[in-house]
């Protein structure tokens, strides 16, 4: 009644109306007065819910009434996670807060590598992975890859899904031994990541083609002798360096080829010879290039005299040591006295100029 008398006051022409016209106009300004005076949020705080939800569902009777209140974002989540027992006459639903994404449920994610061990084949590029992937920080792929070389046309999405799942603080990696003689290779990765570490595990050039050659032979067991292989003519001493065992050996030149791409301070080279007689000290200057703590020492090692080379000690989860595979540490094919210094010759002045550019005698004499 309030409202038709200040209405009637208001509105001197209101005679003019209709009877049914004033009605409606005071139950409209009856309307707003009751909103302004019994706010939404008031009416449902007396419920006996001091902290509403930001959607709720009321139900009274058979009907039901969604109501979002203006104040949710306000509300700590802490606070929101409460609920009251519902009552015979108003029930509250609450949505619950929805679950993460599964993918933050896996275990770290899949990244390109921050290290590659690029080579060479029978360096030891088998053993300083299986060394450093003790150590907590450090993720590889279990196979070679040969993203570089063979399968590059598959793009860096397909690469990306051969390595680990790993976490922000770890570093991936992959070896793949053939990288480092493959022309292609060192503007490749350098298109991937300029900031990619480069690891060599070089070894005595004679050494290391004698070695290719038995392995070889082992597959291919009607090989050429490694003589017929080796030289183009052996009475002269004109080494044949075509042949992949005795390329692969030239360590500067494919040397100069990543230089082009890379600063010699991101490639680091781990003598092969060391790595059997001192295989915690090669691994701590592994660890010192990549930035990882000192984890791996000489606790993790010990030599098998069988095989000629260092094993892993025997995990407490394991019941057996872990040494390399078959082909690691086999006996090597006898090769002729004569042939073996003719090419050690031959490798001289390449070697001595490799050690001038890398900073470090090997000492293959």
């Amino acid at each position: 009644m309030a409202c038709v008398l200040l209405f009637t006051r208001l509105l001197p022409f209101s005679h003019r109306l209709t009877r049914t016209s004033i009605c409606l106009l005071s139950l409209f300004l009856s309307y707003l007065c009751y909103c302004a005076l019994f706010p939404a949020d008031s009416i449902m705080q007396t419920s006996g819910d001091p902290t509403p939800s930001c959607q709720r569902v009321l139900v009274h009777g058979s009907k039901r009434r969604i109501q979002k209140s203006p104040s949710c974002a306000l509300q700590p989540s802490s606070v929101q996670s409460e609920q009251r027992p519902p009552s015979s006459s108003l029930h509250i639903v609450r949505n619950d807060t929805p679950s993460p994404p599964m993918s933050n449920l896996k275990f770290g994610n899949k990244k390109l590598p921050n290290a590659i061990i690029v080579g060479v084949k029978k360096g030891g590029t088998r053993a300083v992975l299986e060394f450093i992937r003790i150590h907590p920080d450090v993720r590889a792929a279990g196979t070679e890859t040969h993203f570089f070389d063979r399968n590059y046309d598959r793009g860096l999405e397909w690469y990306r899904g051969l390595m680990p799942r790993t976490l922000e603080s770890q570093i991936t990696m992959e070896k793949t031994p053939s990288y480092f003689v493959t022309k292609e290779t060192p503007h490749r990765i350098s298109a991937m990541s300029r900031d990619t570490k480069l690891i060599v595990v070089v070894r005595d050039p004679v050494t290391r083609a004698i070695s290719d050659y038995t392995q070889t032979l082992t597959k291919t067991p009607d090989l050429p002798s490694f003589q017929d292989l080796a030289f183009r003519n052996q009475s002269l001493g004109i080494v044949d360096m075509s042949w992949n065992a005795i390329r692969i050996g030239l360590y500067v030149l494919h040397l100069e080829n990543w230089l082009r791409y890379f600063p010699l301070a991101q490639i680091h080279f781990v003598s092969g010879e060391r790595l059997i007689t001192d295989p915690a000290g090669e691994l701590a200057r592994v660890q010192d290039f990549l930035g990882l703590k000192r984890i791996v020492t000489d606790k993790h090692f010990y030599f098998n005299r069988t095989k000629g080379f260092p094993c892993l000690k025997k995990p407490e989860s394991s019941g057996s040591p872990r040494c390399l595979g078959k082909s690691k540490g086999r006996t090597h094919v006898q090769i002729d006295r004569d042939a073996i210094e003719q090419l050690r010759d031959f490798y001289r002045p390449y070697n001595v100029k490799f050690y001038e550019m890398v900073g470090h005698d090997f000492k293959w004499e």
